[in-house]
């Protein structure tokens, strides 16, 4: 399977995308960034823990934000900045999630955000505010304020930044992809392994483009990408207060504003939902304690919503990680979670494979080899396909399998 820095290419409806080698946030034009080891948590020292983001430009910006009630105070800032859609730059830490802080935490991420703005000579309110790690305990302002001093900013940071957004996270995540119709670039990175769960969870995705970008269509663009690819994941069915996804367009490609209607809207939007599902894949797949993936497809559903509710239902059930850590063909629990999804499901109408292997056609059990059913759940990226051939609406979502390893990370994590 290709690795998160994927070097295929794949053809766009207008034009060819082109995944870059080695690519990430800084790939498109004027964006640099970088990252320091601040010490935010004593047992990570050495860790890099503390990233800048900065455009050459004023940015086109927008963003996605978590829907849990309890919402952290970058969360909160960062919200209320975007409302004027734009941006120059972006403050990120790890380790401490400034989130059930009261008013100091607020204070703590303005004071982020204004450390940043000294530093770099921009406004405080075009500098946006992330932060991820434990709950319920104050930013260590002072390593705050001498990691961001310390930062040095280069077009190669991206991959810095990369690793210090990253808490139980195994591996980075980044991606850039270049597109030849239209001559932009988009870059992103992301962190997420555990608290993941559709409507976003623990997870924190930047982005950038060269492109120029109108504000409403980037918003737009950013949510639909949202909708088919992170809102498409689940781990363990928890969500955090601090998830957000962020996008800022600096313009520096020189093309015509991107719009609704315009002639490139549909490449631009293909291009940014390929950057943000393969994103969500690599979460997926370093999902904590995980050995394998999950992708689940539904096929045949009445409708759009419905394919989307069913999928995310059978990769979200524990009962379905379970039997695919454990390589057990019991295809009943995937059915049980699709009839309590709540969508329409007929169990005369319904196909199932795992793989390639066809378990039940039609609503009846298929004659399947029980080995080579077992073989289908064996490998690093397991499929499970269900049509219930009563529409024409399909829907893909990702997790991945339920282990020991998984407990022993979350019975442990501030200890």
């Amino acid at each position: 399977m290709p690795s998160y820095a994927s070097y295929v290419i794949v053809l766009m409806m207008e034009g060819r995308l082109e995944f870059i080698s080695g690519g990430g946030i800084t790939s498109p034009a004027g964006f640099c960034a970088g990252a320091t080891c601040a010490g935010i948590k004593e047992e990570s020292r050495g860790k890099l823990d503390l990233a800048i983001l900065l455009s050459d430009n004023l940015c086109t910006a927008a963003g996605v934000f978590t829907t849990n009630r309890v919402r952290a105070a970058p969360v909160l800032l960062t919200r209320q900045r975007l409302q004027k859609g734009r941006s120059v730059a972006l403050v990120v830490n790890s380790g401490c999630a400034n989130a059930v802080t009261g008013e100091g935490g607020m204070a703590d991420a303005v004071a982020m955000a204004d450390m940043v703005a000294k530093k770099t000579g921009l406004l405080a309110e075009d500098v946006l505010v992330a932060s991820t790690g434990v709950i319920g305990e104050r930013l260590p302002m002072e390593k705050i304020r001498a990691g961001i001093s310390g930062v040095a900013l280069s077009g190669d940071g991206g991959h810095q930044l990369a690793r210090a957004i990253m808490t139980t996270d195994t591996v980075p995540k980044e991606v850039a992809v270049r597109v030849d119709d239209g001559q932009f670039s988009i870059g992103g990175v992301a962190k997420g392994s555990g608290m993941i769960h559709p409507d976003l969870a623990t997870l924190l995705c930047f982005l950038t483009t060269d492109a120029c970008v109108e504000p409403d269509f980037l918003r737009e663009a950013m949510q639909r990408a949202v909708d088919v690819s992170f809102n498409m994941v689940s781990i363990d069915g928890d969500t955090s207060p601090n998830d957000m996804v962020l996008i800022m367009a600096n313009g520096m490609a020189g093309n015509e504003p991107l719009s609704s209607g315009s002639s490139h809207a549909d490449t631009f939007q293909q291009a940014l939902n390929q950057v943000c599902v393969h994103l969500a894949k690599a979460i997926a797949r370093d999902g904590e304690g995980a050995s394998r993936m999950i992708e689940v497809t539904v096929k045949g559903a009445a409708n759009q919503a419905e394919a989307r509710v069913a999928a995310r239902t059978v990769v979200s059930s524990p009962l379905v990680k379970a039997a695919v850590y454990g390589k057990d063909p019991n295809w009943g629990r995937v059915i049980a979670a699709a009839g309590r999804s709540g969508v329409e499901i007929s169990e005369t109408e319904f196909d199932l494979y795992f793989g390639d292997v066809c378990l039940v056609k039609s609503g009846h059990i298929a004659p399947f080899d029980s080995g080579e059913a077992v073989k289908a759940l064996s490998g690093s990226e397991v499929s499970i396909i269900l049509n219930l051939n009563l529409g024409s609406a399909a829907a893909t979502a990702w997790g991945c399998d339920l282990t020991e390893e998984y407990v022993v990370i979350n019975s442990q994590y501030t200890t």
